[in-house]
């Protein structure tokens, strides 16, 4: 079993991720700004500052895990000033990536779809092409997606400097089983009067996200891991608007980009690397999510 350290632990994607390594049998570090009220099996909680080098750079040392998972973050620049968001993440993320190649573990770290400039732009603009990949440009305006840029940077600096491996998983909205936010935005959506999607109205459920997050990790096996830094989509395979993907945008935006090859509810990322790179495919469509009765982590 390995050692796997998990940052923003208290998180909805973290906690859940804590969860699913520790009842697999491995040690988990769970860190955060604070430590949960319930304790875990397996796991190890930690309250730490990660924008304080030395801090982040003592607790990975003490720990010494064979993978880090990076999800700490201020997670859009509606709630924040843009500059907190933006140094937050950025410093964080480097103290967090820096420290874990210095101990050559492998890295995993939630990047995210925002970083092509659509979700948080204040303009209605649209990419030159659907589906998009991971080489359409990113070209973001507000400081959330520019922190997933300078992130992935980060994670190919890391990946050079210590020669470990680290995968940037550009994952889009993540949904959790049992919700009703899916449900309630579908229920309620109208083109003519629906608000612009910068996504697309895709998703990710976190257990497909936690999958991805483990196979580009590897904790149970005793290959060799990948080589270098990828950037890597993570998305559901269908909105969850369950309609024509490419009518409703162009009902909505009024516009699509000459180059549109998607069908039916397909979702409007390409997912092809991942299956290529790690064998990654989403299984929990929205659905069979919506009515699923799933426990969440206790410890929170």
């Amino acid at each position: 079993m390995a050692t796997i350290l998990v940052t923003g632990s208290c998180g909805g994607v973290g906690s859940w991720t804590v969860d699913h390594f520790a009842d697999a049998g491995h040690e988990v570090v769970g860190v955060d700004l604070r430590t949960p009220p319930g304790t875990r099996e397996n796991v190890d909680f930690k309250a730490a500052d990660l924008t304080d080098y030395g801090e982040t750079k003592q607790l990975i040392e003490a720990a010494g895990p064979d993978a880090v998972v990076h999800l700490a973050a201020i997670p859009n620049p509606e709630s924040h000033a843009g500059s907190r968001v933006f140094e937050n993440n950025v410093v964080s993320t480097y103290n967090v990536l820096d420290a874990a190649g210095a101990v050559g573990a492998r890295i995993a770290w939630a990047s995210s779809e925002s970083l092509y400039g659509t979700v948080f732009s204040e303009a209605d603009w649209l990419p030159d092409a659907f589906p998009i990949d991971e080489e359409t440009p990113t070209e973001p305006e507000d400081p959330y997606g520019l922190s997933k840029v300078v992130g992935e940077e980060i994670a190919a600096r890391v990946a050079r400097r210590y020669g470990v491996s680290a995968v940037s998983l550009r994952a889009s909205w993540v949904t959790y089983p049992g919700s009703e936010k899916t449900r309630t935005a579908r229920e309620g959506f109208d083109p003519a009067t629906a608000d612009l999607s910068g996504n697309c109205w895709s998703y990710v459920d976190v257990r497909d996200l936690i999958a991805a997050v483990e196979a580009a990790i590897d904790p149970d096996s005793s290959k060799p891991p990948i080589e270098g830094h990828e950037a890597v989509l993570v998305t559901a395979a269908e909105n969850f608007l369950g309609r024509d993907t490419a009518a409703t945008i162009e009902a909505v935006h009024g516009d699509l980009p000459a180059d549109c090859d998607i069908e039916g509810d397909e979702v409007v990322f390409d997912c092809s690397k991942a299956k290529r790179l790690f064998g990654w495919e989403p299984e929990h469509p929205w659905r069979e999510a919506e009515d699923a009765e799933v426990t969440g982590p206790g410890f929170l």
